[in-house]
């Protein structure tokens, strides 16, 4: 086995009561100003001045970029970068889901290390480390909140840029499930299905290891056996903490073995298209595993085995059949559009999606590698 390394942020608080811990733990840290990244429905909901209060009683004053938008753009990225200049901000609080953790990394990236955000386009591509950011966690899907990925979409370009940087990996992650609770079904459905994803993705990674295996599968399981409650009924606390630990273990999982072309493909969608992210990789899933169960059929009855399916007996073959069937049974029991053709995409932006996706980095771990065709043919077996 090949040397590998396993990235994690330096503290992870996890469970009901958590927010108010990590922030208490800030007492003593020597921060002075911190800009809060977060949107306008967390600010209008009095989450994000929660927040700023907390931080207050720890002596730590702040301000609040509210601007961003699912899938940031480099725009967002520069309006939250000016009042952190501004405000001589020295701490990074970034509140919601993937959006804005992904904007506050960028904004603390660009920060230290200068240049525009197109700079670091790749995989560790910055000199010096980022702002210290904590991300407080409040949908259970993205695991933006604890990962090394930075995901901001050129508004010129209409692509979305992968950057994979140690240094933004966010310095604390909170994981609060009662700030969960308020997510919408269709929220809940498509960030625990970006969840579901990343296991799969991460447990049939040529970059997988057995820490990495181990916490994918957990995150199967924990996702087959939650999802679908905490949809139905928000407030049912055990499914919800169950979630937050899944997608955290997932986060984990894909942190370190990347990830595959669900995501590859799924990243050019929602920056052509404005789509969301957790509903393309959904959408995608089954096509993308079927594809690549010619070459990783085993891992795929794998992970269906810890979802809870009755396959150990079956073959590789159709173990992994089954397992697709039941990602797809999964989708349409919370919701999730059955097609592209229902997301509005259009059959003849294909091509440019295909060279766009096997360009992403995220598609280096694939365990099957595709041609151009091969990549077309994917997008279109989804509409």
């Amino acid at each position: 086995m090949a040397s590998s390394t396993f990235y994690i942020p330096f503290v992870n608080e996890m469970g009901e009561g958590s927010l108010e811990k990590a922030i208490k733990d800030l007492n003593g840290s020597g921060f002075k100003h911190a800009l809060i990244v977060s949107d306008a429905f967390m600010n209008k909901s009095g989450v994000v001045k929660q927040v700023a209060d907390l931080l207050k009683a720890q002596g730590i004053d702040s301000a609040v970029y509210d601007g961003v938008m699912p899938n940031p753009t480099v725009t967002a990225v520069l309006e939250g970068l000016k009042i952190l200049k501004d405000h001589n901000s020295d701490l990074v609080v970034s509140l919601g889901g993937g959006s804005p953790h992904d904007c506050a990394k960028a904004i603390a990236l660009v920060a230290t290390n200068g240049g525009e955000v197109k700079d670091y386009e790749g995989i560790d591509k910055s000199k010096k480390p980022a702002l210290p950011l904590m991300s407080i966690n409040t949908t259970a899907g993205t695991a933006s909140e604890m990962t090394r990925f930075c995901i901001i979409t050129d508004e010129v370009r209409h692509v979305k840029m992968a950057i994979v940087d140690r240094h933004v990996t966010p310095m604390v992650s909170v994981n609060d499930p009662l700030l969960m609770v308020g997510m919408p079904k269709g929220l809940t459905s498509a960030t625990g299905m970006d969840a579901l994803t990343h296991a799969f993705e991460a447990y049939s990674s040529t970059a997988a290891t057995p820490i990495t295996d181990a916490c994918a599968l957990k995150a199967a399981s924990m996702i087959a056996k939650n999802l679908k409650t905490a949809c139905d009924n928000g407030k049912d606390m055990p499914a919800r903490e169950a979630m937050a630990y899944a997608e955290f273990l997932a986060g984990m999982a894909f942190n370190n073995a990347s990830l595959g072309y669900v995501h590859a493909m799924a990243h050019q969608l929602g920056g052509y298209y404005n789509l969301p992210h957790g509903v393309c990789n959904a959408v995608l899933l089954p096509h993308v595993l079927a594809y690549n169960a010619s070459v990783v059929a085993g891992r795929l009855k794998d992970v269906g085995v810890a979802m809870g399916l009755d396959i150990a007996k079956l073959g590789d073959k159709e173990g992994a059949e089954a397992t697709i069937q039941a990602v797809r049974d999964l989708s349409a029991s919370i919701g999730i559009p059955a097609n592209l053709t229902e997301l509005g995409a259009k059959k003849e932006d294909v091509p440019l999606l295909a060279d766009h996706a096997l360009k992403d980095a995220c598609a280096l771990t694939n365990p099957r590698q595709g041609t151009q065709k091969e990549v077309e043919e994917l997008f279109l077996s989804a509409f």
